[in-house]
This record gives C-alpha cells, sequence and structure tokens, in this order.
C-alpha cells in the first residue's frame, strides 16, 4: 500500500453553526476535482483507512478534504454518530467553505462515505444535485439516508466487502431505492475494513477511477443550467450475481 503524499496538507477549519468542523486539505497539481471524506461512526480524519485512499486520489489529480464530522466531545455520542441529518449539514458546510475558497471554485466536488459517513453523503448529495457530481460508499451504510435515496442525481459508487453480510444486504436493499446512475461492487473474501490483502488498494483504485469520470473539467459543461451530467451508469442496475453489480450501459 505504498503511496506518496503530494505536498504538505493545509489544516482548516470551518464553522457549522455552533460548532467548528476541522479538516486537513491536499491540493495536487492541475486538480481534476474535489473529493470530502466522510467518516463513519468511531474515527475521524486521521483514519489510516481514508488516509490511504485520499493519497491514491491526490496522485489521481483529485484534491482531498478530510474532516472530522463530529467535534471530540461529540465523538463518543452514540445519538450524534447516528445523526445523519447533522453529519449531511456538516459535509453541506465543508462543501460551501470549499466553494468560496478562489482555488477550488473552478473544481467539481465528490463525496466519498465510509460507514455512517455514506448515509450523510447521499443525504447532502440529495440536497445539493447540481453541486455533487459523484459519490462513493466504502463499507458504508447508504440505507441511512432513508426517503433521501431517490433525490440523488449524482453517479452512486457502492463498494462493500463479500464477508460482510449485513452491510452488503442494506446496500442492496439501498441500490435499489436509488434512481440515479448507480453500481455495487463486491470485493469478494474482503470484511467490513478492508483489512485483508489487497482489498483496500481495490477500493481506492475503483474510487479513483469514479471520481476521474465524473469530476472531469469536460463533465462541467454538462451542469449549466442546472442539468445533471449524461452517464455510462444504468439508473436500472440490479443485484446479479459474480460479485459485480454493474450498472454500465
Amino acid at each position: 500500500m505504498a503511496t506518496k503524499t503530494l505536498g504538505e496538507g493545509r489544516e482548516i477549519e470551518i464553522s457549522a453553526r455552533n460548532r467548528i468542523v476541522s479538516g486537513t486539505l491536499h491540493i495536487p497539481p492541475q486538480a481534476q476535482g474535489v473529493v470530502v471524506f466522510a467518516h463513519g461512526s468511531g474515527s475521524g480524519r486521521f483514519s489510516p483507512r481514508n488516509q490511504y485512499v485520499a493519497r491514491v486520489l491526490q496522485e489521481g489529480g483529485l484534491a482531498t478534504l478530510l474532516i472530522d464530522l463530529l467535534e471530540p466531545e461529540e465523538a463518543d455520542d452514540r445519538e450524534k454518530v447516528f445523526a445523519i441529518e447533522l453529519l449531511a449539514e456538516r459535509l453541506q458546510a465543508a462543501a460551501d467553505w470549499l466553494r468560496d475558497e478562489p482555488q477550488m471554485q473552478h473544481l467539481r466536488l465528490g463525496y466519498f462515505g465510509a460507514s455512517t459517513g455514506a448515509g450523510a453523503a447521499l443525504v447532502a448529495a440529495a440536497r445539493a444535485p447540481v453541486a455533487v457530481g459523484a459519490v462513493v460508499s466504502r463499507g458504508g451504510r447508504p440505507d441511512l439516508a432513508g426517503a433521501a435515496l431517490a433525490d440523488v442525481q449524482a453517479p452512486t459508487l457502492l463498494i462493500v466487502g463479500g464477508n460482510d453480510e449485513v452491510v452488503l444486504d442494506l446496500n442492496k436493499q439501498a441500490l435499489q431505492l436509488l434512481r440515479c446512475p448507480k453500481e455495487l461492487v463486491v470485493i469478494p473474501g474482503a470484511t467490513h475494513l478492508f483489512p485483508e490483502p489487497g482489498a483496500l488498494e481495490e477500493v481506492a483504485r475503483l474510487a479513483k477511477n469514479h471520481f476521474q469520470r465524473y469530476l472531469a473539467p469536460a463533465r462541467m459543461e454538462e451542469y449549466a443550467g442546472g442539468r445533471a451530467p449524461r452517464s455510462d451508469m444504468d439508473p436500472s442496475a440490479k443485484v446479479g450475481e459474480g460479485g459485480v453489480v454493474s450498472g454500465r450501459k
């Protein structure tokens, strides 16, 4: 899992109502898009898994913003951990902050969500269909987005470990509720945190390809006038056999 960090990260603070969201922003040369990371329960911006994926995205020409959705005193509050509306609101605050940054204004936005963070990312994407260009969920709980799933327009990639049976079933259910271009990829033999050899590398590769495809500057013209971009993923994707549920046309 050897990767290199492209330059020093910039530590930032974002105001979210009466709270402060801390984050680390990396902008590689000639960035093609920006991805905000939404961590899961019991995790944060220093998660080694999300940091690894972020480095792979940076090497692929994507800026990354890893944030702590909860302040330290909130992180042990189980109600806050599963407060999807609250987490989505803080993701939107991060997106608003990026939109006001001169270096970032021209970049399309994507969300990478893990565990409960995936539910929050999908809610945030549903609330800003023109602003969000792509979503990736790693071992996520998209089901926690509830009714908002039907309003997501951004092409969405769900990645789940084949041995993470409960979460896999929840992702299959959520896939049926998504109306956007969508795909479910199952990593054979992987468990919830993808610690198996090569599993996290495959997650990072899939995420990088998805964001490069849908956040590329060429796609920005398709958002003119509030239109969602064309996609090579099929909104009618079904759950099939063989590990990969492909929604590609």
